[in-house]
């Protein structure tokens, strides 16, 4: 019998892989993607520039050619009635992702990661990433006239030609979000790539571990949580703490100081500007002080999900189709991984101890 490692629950600091692809530093408050400080990207770049970044490893500014891929891959003539006739079955934005990347990749009679190349790897890649938007949301009013995948993706989910405003906030979310080291929904990815099977498998087996709501669905619970709070934070946290309960959108698994993304955004949604992000500034200052004065030992700040809940809001996307919203923006980090898993010949397979009945120790 080989012998056992022992490792933390969670596999909480555990080495499972190397990656080229992002780097959080939870002590000093800073992540990146390859070497990019990702909080300046989502300041300064657009989404198909940073998409570009991850899935392809060159500079962080999407060329022609690669847009125009992304458009190719929408057009197919297959995908309106594919991603209608699910929707005629489910509302969930989730399940109809996760069945239209099924679907697609029995119609488009999609290869195994094993059986393909560098090259159809990377076309599996950008296929069923632009999917995503459209599967995601729903069409409501005209069609959305090519100005982008922020822009059209905010018009089919609103209903309305978004302002320049409402673009480059959720643009700073979404980039702020599409990776974040071996998070529950990534490594799950990473898996399933290492199996081999096909890229539609990978990101449906991820985005089934993101709709979790200790993963993704923290964004509207932590909206919640300020409607219930209402005009006396402090009454309404001291009880939550109280009795036990946690607060949604607060403490972060690896960051030991302020989240970096919650920092962006906070930043983004004071831009934006309204009562929303006043409610949200003082509740994040009492919930801290409640949370420090409770577990000095612990720096519990807010994290992502806090003010990404805000900044969509003011957006114009409700609450249901936050967790959708995230899994757009991951679907790109999920990608990437699966690229790089791809290239390792070698099967992740841990093991178990047994503790059952007659478990011998």
């Amino acid at each position: 019998m080989s012998h056992l490692i022992d490792v933390p629950r969670g596999l909480n600091g555990v080495v499972a892989a190397e990656t080229a692809i992002s780097d959080v530093n939870g002590e000093a408050g800073f992540y990146h993607y390859r070497g990019h400080s990702a909080v300046d990207l989502a300041r300064t770049r657009t989404f198909e520039d940073v998409w570009h970044l991850l899935v392809v490893d060159g500079a962080p500014h999407a060329p022609h050619d690669f847009e125009l891929r992304i458009a190719d891959a929408q057009a197919d003539e297959r995908l309106p009635a594919l991603i209608a006739a699910v929707r005629e079955r489910t509302d969930d934005p989730i399940a109809v992702l996760r069945a239209v990347w099924t679907l697609s990749a029995s119609a488009l009679r999609s290869a195994a990661l094993y059986d393909l190349d560098e090259t159809g790897r990377l076309d599996d890649a950008i296929r069923y990433a632009a999917i995503a938007p459209l599967a995601l949301a729903p069409l409501s009013g005209r069609m959305p006239a090519g100005r982008g995948v922020v822009s059209d993706y905010l018009e089919r989910v609103t209903g309305v030609v978004p302002d320049d405003a409402h673009v480059r906030a959720l643009s700073a979310y979404l980039v702020a979000a599409m990776d974040h080291g071996f998070n529950a929904s990534t490594f799950t990815a990473r898996v399933i790539a290492s199996t081999g099977a096909d890229m539609a498998s990978c990101l449906s087996g991820a985005l089934g571990a993101l709709s979790g709501p200790l993963h993704g669905g923290a964004p509207a619970r932590a909206l919640d949580s300020l409607d219930a709070a209402g005009g006396d934070p402090g009454a309404w946290i001291a009880g939550e703490l109280s009795a036990g309960r946690r607060l949604m959108g607060f403490g972060h698994a690896v960051y030991r100081t302020a989240d970096p993304r919650s920092e962006l955004l906070r930043e983004v949604a004071r831009g934006l500007g309204g009562g929303r992000v006043e409610q949200a500034l003082a509740f994040q200052a009492e919930a801290e002080r409640q949370l420090a004065a409770r577990h000095p030992e612990r720096a519990l700040k807010a994290n992502v999900e806090f003010y990404a809940a805000v900044v969509m809001e003011q957006c114009g996307i409700p609450r249901g189709m936050f967790t959708p919203t995230f899994a757009l923006a991951r679907t790109i980090g999920w990608t990437a991984h699966v690229l790089e898993q791809a290239r390792d010949p070698k099967i992740i397979r841990p093991a178990a101890r047994y503790v059952g009945v007659g478990a011998v120790f």
